[in-house]
């Protein structure tokens, strides 16, 4: 009978001490717990509701559990996710004279450090350095962000025309050997500071002088450290710099002999002559996917698009050598110039389509068309467009893309979402909403009201597929492990509040967003925390 009593003991004593480590293993305790939110994981699996439990900036767990937390979110019908990767943006944490110049006024980068219209759209990581113009000292810029903090976490690119510009400056030639080496050297430098990969503006001087060739040579370099290209093509439609077919080839042809992957940025068909090429575009994206392409798109959810008005109105050829405003004055060239102008504009869909947005020299001119602008100083649009490159380069906004298009590249497995924002300075200008909205306006327009993809597929394309375009193994998905960047919005009132008239507004519907486990919106309003850190690519 003891025997069997003893043997009993046992029993009854492994059980309790099963029991009491499952107890201990429920009642863990957390520094947050989001609790009952229904979960878009980032995968683009179905939803679930579940609690997420966040321990030292990490998810810790996801199921049911107990409230055990410094701090508990009820998430009851509210919608949560992996927080938005802004794929391509146009963030700065460093003043430079090319960002006063485009700015055009004071510039408080204690205000812009924060970066709260991109915080108010769910955003935890932007991509920088995008279109060619980011900076190549990353190991400067990444240790001025650690002592001064940003809002939120950023990915950067080293820029190449950045580098030529420093090494040749606007010069329409190939380097010779010698400024080739100091370009390689400059893109290495960027790679061992921990950038991502290089980004190229072959649409803009002086990134469009370079040849294919010299674009595959410091690709090349990028390849070493594991690296990816990232480019604005050299022509999105309006055929004036060999067409958007021979555009997106050309960038294939990068990555393939460089053996990089590739993302192409704010994909789209625009223009007159562009309009219609959506079809024949993704064709060639998905030839080259299945040839083995590690290609990808990023496409922000607006018929227009956002630049300065040189590039938009002026051949290339008048730029070289930054001398544009001379070549004006020479009689010699009057006529082809114009002529050039004249085309490009109509190729534009004309000035009706070219918004002014930015104008510092002109405030008072700032949201009125060209067409507008012609009237105020009764001559064409070729003469306005001149005249306004003789008083500055005004930022504008040009209306260029088939609303269908959008919608149509909207709906690939491999077009990811982006804003080609900057943290702008609030009530400064009349610049495009997306910088305001790009994010939130994809959920409300395309995903709750007219449907054109699920919100699975609209939460993949702003977080798992960048962090695999990027080869992040701790971002993009709700997982336990993952650093818990994480959005809890309302599926009710989320919503883009900005328009072109009147951009300056955050958007609504965004209740709490933690980043690095650390409340950055806390129902509804910002917390003041600078919770964002430069992420360096993990070398190969």
């Amino acid at each position: 009978m003891r025997k069997i009593n003893s043997v009993f003991f046992v029993i009854l004593l492994v059980m309790s001490l099963f029991v009491y480590s499952c107890s201990r293993s429920e009642d863990k305790s957390y520094d947050i717990v989001i609790r009952g939110g229904k979960i878009y994981d980032g995968s683009g699996g179905e939803s679930y509701v579940a609690d997420i439990g966040i321990k030292d900036g990490k998810i810790l767990a996801i199921g049911k559990l107990k409230p055990n937390a410094d701090a508990v979110i009820d998430a009851k019908d509210l919608y949560v996710s992996p927080g938005f990767i802004d794929m391509h943006n146009h963030a700065f944490f460093k003043v430079d004279d090319e960002i006063v110049a485009f700015i055009g006024g004071e510039i408080d980068m204690d205000e812009l450090r924060i970066v709260k219209n991109y915080l108010f759209q769910g955003v935890t990581t932007v991509v920088s350095g995008n279109c060619g113009a980011g900076d190549w000292r990353i190991k400067e810029l990444f240790e001025d962000i650690r002592q001064n903090g940003m809002g939120l976490n950023l990915v950067q690119l080293v820029g190449h025309g950045t580098i030529r510009q420093e090494v040749m400056g606007m010069a329409d030639r190939a380097p010779s050997a010698e400024e080739l080496e100091k370009m390689k050297a400059m893109v290495q430098e960027a790679m061992e500071g921990g950038a991502f990969g290089l980004s190229t503006g072959l649409y803009y001087p002086p990134g469009c002088y370079a040849t294919t060739e010299e674009v595959i040579e410091l690709a090349l370099v990028v390849n070493k450290y594991g690296g990816f290209y990232a480019t604005h093509v050299r022509d999105e439609g309006v055929n004036m710099m060999g067409g958007i077919e021979e555009s997106m080839s050309e960038a294939i042809r990068i990555a393939e002999e460089a053996d990089v992957p590739v993302q192409i940025a704010h994909l789209k068909a625009s223009g007159t002559l562009g309009q219609g090429k959506a079809k024949a575009v993704t064709k060639i994206f998905e030839e080259a996917r299945a040839k083995g392409v590690k290609l990808f798109a990023d496409q922000y959810p607006y018929n227009a698009g956002s630049t300065t008005l040189a590039p938009i109105v002026l051949d290339r050829w008048i730029m070289a050598d930054g001398k544009a405003l001379e070549r004006f004055m020479d009689p010699a060239l009057k006529e082809k110039i114009r002529a050039s102008i004249k085309e490009r504009i109509e190729r534009y869909m004309g000035p009706e389509s070219i918004h002014i947005a930015n104008f510092k020299e002109k405030p008072e001119w700032e949201g009125k068309n060209l067409k507008e602008i012609c009237e105020i100083l009764k001559v064409s649009p070729t003469e306005a467009a001149i005249e306004l490159l003789r008083i500055g380069n005004p930022s504008v906004i040009v209306f260029m893309m088939d609303p269908k298009e959008v919608e149509y590249f909207m709906k690939k497995p491999y077009v990811m979402i982006s804003s080609d924002g900057l943290n702008v300075p609030f009530d400064l200008g009349v610049p495009h909403p997306r910088n305001y909205g790009a994010f939130t306006k994809k959920i409300r327009d395309y995903v709750l009201d007219k449907k054109v993809i699920t919100m699975e597929q609209a939460i993949k394309a702003a977080t798992s597929l960048p962090a695999d375009m990027l080869e992040l193994d701790d971002r993009g998905l709700i997982k336990e492990g993952y650093v818990a960047d994480i959005l809890v919005f309302n599926p009710e009132t989320v919503r883009d509040k900005a328009t072109y008239q009147n951009p300056h507004q955050y958007s609504d519907g965004i209740a709490y967003l933690l980043i690095n486990g650390i409340l950055a919106i806390d129902k509804g309003k910002y917390t003041g925390v600078l919770a964002g850190k430069p992420i360096e690519h993990k070398k190969r």
